[in-house]
């Protein structure tokens, strides 16, 4: 069976054959009526665009490469989450590449991906390899780093500070009565160091830091990871009265061994998380976390894409903040606590 042709499409869609070609890759730029008549014909035929020569025919394929550190990770399942949404209903694919929390199996797929001609970059963080910032500097699509801000973007970049939101929240712990805060981190991947650095930096300026109160791991993060860690901070430090977490998992993990070794939560210690990914909102008591906008941080460097392969100019700069909010729960709320004992 002949395998039908671009012509073939525009003879059952009663178009031009320049027609469908443009229906085909900018659907925006033709009229609705036209979008329809195309996509009819294009399914009765069972046709499928030849994506190589569409590539070939411009400078960019319609295809954005995402690199994550990870799958599993709901941080960047929400991220992801987010750009498939502002992806909706136009011509662009998200192709996903998971670097496992390397920067050189970063810098390999940046190269892969490269060549595929993308219609962006969207990669996490501000750690990329010296190289991979050359190659992302070097190509002709837009890119786009998330989940972090920095004052050199390679090209755009969208987040938050992660140094801030550590400092803030520590802050805030301190605020409320707590002075032996332990830092608890896990992975110590570049993002949670710069809450690791957050952190130190408010213990000393409140005169309370003591490097015994940073306890990290390279073990990736996780509620029984969290249990654990609980066992080292008592033992290295058995005066903590509250722990500030890199992640919602561990506040969570820690927030259950309070509970099995029947210390109460905030009067014997105070726990934060960080992301706000839903279950620390549903412990009893609710455990304190940073709020971080992941789906909107996904949405927006998906939409930079969009807009600049459709010469749009949003913004003139290239910083998107969006900011984190700290939702304050039962967890650290010490003065509340000893009010309602007396």
């Amino acid at each position: 069976m002949k395998k039908p042709t671009l012509i073939d499409v525009a003879r059952i869609a009663d178009v031009s054959a320049i027609t469908v070609s443009r229906t085909l890759r900018d659907p925006e730029r033709v009229s609705e009526s036209t979008r329809i008549k195309v996509q009819a014909a294009v399914e009765e035929l069972g046709y499928v665009p030849d994506s190589a020569a569409s590539t070939l025919a411009s400078k960019r394929s319609t295809v954005i490469g995402m690199l994550v550190p990870s799958f599993s990770n709901n941080v960047f399942s929400q991220v992801l989450a987010g750009a498939y949404d502002a992806i909706e209903g136009t011509k662009y694919s998200i192709q996903i590449g998971n670097t496992r929390y390397s920067a050189l199996k970063e810098e390999e797929m940046v190269r892969r991906f490269l060549t595929m001609k993308p219609a962006g970059m969207i990669v996490a963080g501000v750690d990329q390899t010296e190289m991979t910032r050359k190659l992302l500097k070097a190509t002709d699509c837009p890119v786009v780093q998330v989940m972090d801000i920095a004052d050199d973007p390679i090209d755009s970049i969208v987040g938050f500070s992660n140094f801030q939101a550590a400092a803030e929240a520590t802050y805030y712990m301190i605020q409320e009565g707590f002075r032996r805060i332990a830092f608890v981190g896990t992975r110590m991947d570049p993002r949670t160091q710069m809450r690791m650095a957050g952190y130190r930096s408010m213990m000393e300026k409140s005169g309370l830091y003591d490097p015994a109160l940073q306890i990290t791991t390279q073990i990736k993060s996780s509620v029984e990871i969290g249990r654990h860690l609980l066992g080292d901070i008592l033992s290295t430090v058995p005066d903590c009265d509250a722990v500030f977490c890199n992640n919602d998992d561990v506040a969570v993990g820690i927030a259950f061994e309070c509970e099995r070794r029947n210390i109460r939560i905030p009067q014997d210690m105070g726990i934060c998380g960080f992301n706000d990914l839903g279950t620390t909102s549903q412990m009893n008591p609710a455990v304190t976390s940073v709020h971080t906008p992941r789906v909107e941080i996904g949405k927006v460097a998906a939409q930079i894409v969009i807009d600049a392969n459709a010469k749009i100019e949003t913004r003139s700069e290239k910083i998107y903040d969006l900011g984190f909010e700290l939702k304050k729960r039962a967890s650290t709320n010490l003065r509340g606590a000893a009010f309602r004992s007396r």
